[in-house]
């Protein structure tokens, strides 16, 4: 499959084309942010802090985005996290251009905009699966990844010049100017949303379910951790290069954009050799590479006093950084449906700009007290230490599994009037197990318990009948009968294959009888009037 059909859908390229001018802006305010922290501070750990200043936000209030984007418009949340870091860059570039940015105040705007890119990222993220079909999704995550390292190609240089030429100010001049183009492109997405039955979750419930979701999904969970392994270490040679540039080859912001531009250039390289190699290695093995490609060039960046030298190693890990990073989007991506995407994809930003976040931090108190170049080596080995990693949790492979809801589920008709908040509802489900299956049974449901409390149950039990051995029940609660109907529909096709093997191991002479219940407290006589009414929670 071509790397560049994506480009076949028009809302997909008419966004991806505004997103490289706002890309471009960001990087070239980064430039101006690190290098003008370098005029106004002398403390190496502040000069680090300024990429941890725009990672922790991320980290933070990620998974939160995430719960407002599988619950709202992701179209809406995404202009309302533009026009914010327009007003914050429009006022930081005010703030420079009148000589009233501190140390502190710097860090601040960064971390505002840091702010604005956590609510707008898992919107973003989620709604390329909106906008291509699924089998174009690892080439459109891809193609984001290239658009952003084509940027930070010439990006960085032409920012480093931009401040060498008219100071910093002219930088975040640039950056504000930026986010329009992505604001006309998202202003003419007429993006058809689907409107549920049920009402709308509640964050702290939206929250908690995409965390249950993860803990319940294995594969995911190896995704979690080694992004974090891999941003706590390769965050290293991005927070340091400022210093790099000045102290270990001696340059200036024109070096240290350059010195940018190469890493960009290497992450274009890897974005357009990323299909040709999940053809022919797998995802395990990219990973690892990519964890020794980047240890690598930690190294020759630590004992370079070339600048020739440090760019071409930058240009090996820029390469390193879309492969591994790309390829841990892609597998949240394909192994999570739509409903819940948002908050997966949040989760491993958190993990992922966690791990840059505190790296950032990490390599620049060690930098501040053993040099740069000795911070470098540190995260080599470190570097080397994430590969082995994979060793005990190796990433899956992608597969194809269809993600689409299941639809089979139809609300059954009741004769007591319940209102959505009615419960707690207790189900039931009775099978009829024959001895030889009780072994493929028993297998087959511990599967059926990871589906049921991934999508919402609790209480979760298998028993077995003492006087009629050959019958099986299970049970689990859900808090609401409306979260019972949720948790119905966010079966999914590829889930059926579970449902439908607990059938065929039944050997009733109908089909599994389901029992659907609500709890009720025993009362008091004279307060039966009360209880007369329709059941809802209390």
């Amino acid at each position: 499959m071509s790397p560049l059909a994506p480009f076949k859908h028009d809302t997909f390229r008419i966004i991806w084309i505004a997103s490289l001018a706002s890309n471009f802006g960001g990087l070239i305010q980064a430039v101006g942010a690190a290098w003008l922290m370098t005029s106004i501070s002398q403390s190496v750990n502040m000069v680090a802090l300024v990429q941890a200043s725009t990672a922790l936000p991320i980290m933070l209030f990620s998974l939160v985005s995430g719960a407002l984007a599988d619950n709202f418009d992701r179209r809406r949340i995404m202009l309302i996290a533009q026009l914010f870091m327009l007003t914050v860059s429009a006022i930081l570039t005010v703030c420079a251009y009148f000589g009233l940015v501190t140390p502190w105040l710097l860090l601040l705007f960064t971390f505002l905009i840091g702010c604005g890119t956590a609510l707008n990222n898992p919107s973003w993220q989620a709604s390329v699966g909106d906008m291509v079909p699924r089998d174009d999704l690892p080439a459109a995550v891809a193609l984001n990844s290239m658009g952003f390292n084509m940027t930070r190609s010439v990006g960085p240089a032409i920012g480093g010049a931009i401040v060498a030429a008219a100071g910093a100010a002219a930088a975040f001049a640039v950056n504000t100017l930026s986010y329009f183009a992505i604001l006309f492109a998202l202003f003419r997405w007429k993006r058809d949303v689907a409107e549920s039955p049920l009402p709308r979750e509640t964050l702290g419930r939206a929250v908690s379910a995409g965390l249950r979701y993860v803990v319940m999904s294995p594969n995911i969970g190896k995704v979690l951790l080694r992004g974090f392994v891999f941003g706590l270490s390769a965050s290293a040679i991005l927070a340091l290069l400022p210093l790099v540039a000045r102290d270990l080859v001696r340059g200036g912001p024109l070096t240290y954009g350059i010195m940018l531009g190469a890493f960009g250039l290497g992450a274009i390289g890897g974005a357009l050799l990323s299909a040709r190699l999940r053809e022919r290695l797998s995802s395990e093995a990219i990973v690892r590479c990519a964890f020794a490609g980047f240890a690598t060039s930690a190294a020759v960046t630590a004992v370079s006093a070339e600048a020739w030298l440090t760019c071409l190693a930058l240009t090996v890990s820029g390469a390193c950084w879309v492969l591994a990073l790309a390829l841990f989007n892609t597998t949240v991506q394909l192994s999570t449906p739509r409903w819940v995407v948002g908050r997966a994809l949040s989760l491993y930003q958190t993990m992922t700009f966690g791990g840059i976040a505190g790296g950032s931090w990490l390599w620049g108190v060690a930098a501040e007290q053993y040099g740069a170049a000795n911070a470098l080596i540190g995260s080599c080995l470190l570097m080397l230490a994430g590969a082995g990693v994979g060793l005990r949790f190796g990433l899956p492979e992608f597969k194809s599994l269809n993600l689409d809801p299941l639809n089979r589920f139809n609300e059954p008709p009741l004769e007591l009037d319940l209102k959505p908040r009615s419960g707690p509802i207790v189900v039931m489900i009775d099978y009829e197990i024959h001895e030889p299956d009780i072994p493929e049974f028993l297998t087959t449901m511990a599967e059926r318990r990871r589906i049921r409390i991934r999508d919402g149950a609790g209480h979760w039990a298998l028993m077995r009948d003492l006087e009629n051995p050959t019958t099986w029940t299970e049970s689990y609660h859900v808090p609401t009968w409306v979260e019972y109907v949720r948790h119905n529909q966010r079966r999914t096709q590829a889930d059926a294959a579970v449902g439908d093997k607990l059938t065929a191991l039944h050997r009733g002479a109908v089909p599994p009888r389901v029992h659907r219940m609500i709890e009720r407290q025993t009362i008091v006589p004279e307060h039966y009037e009360r209880y007369k009414q329709p059941a809802e929670m209390h």
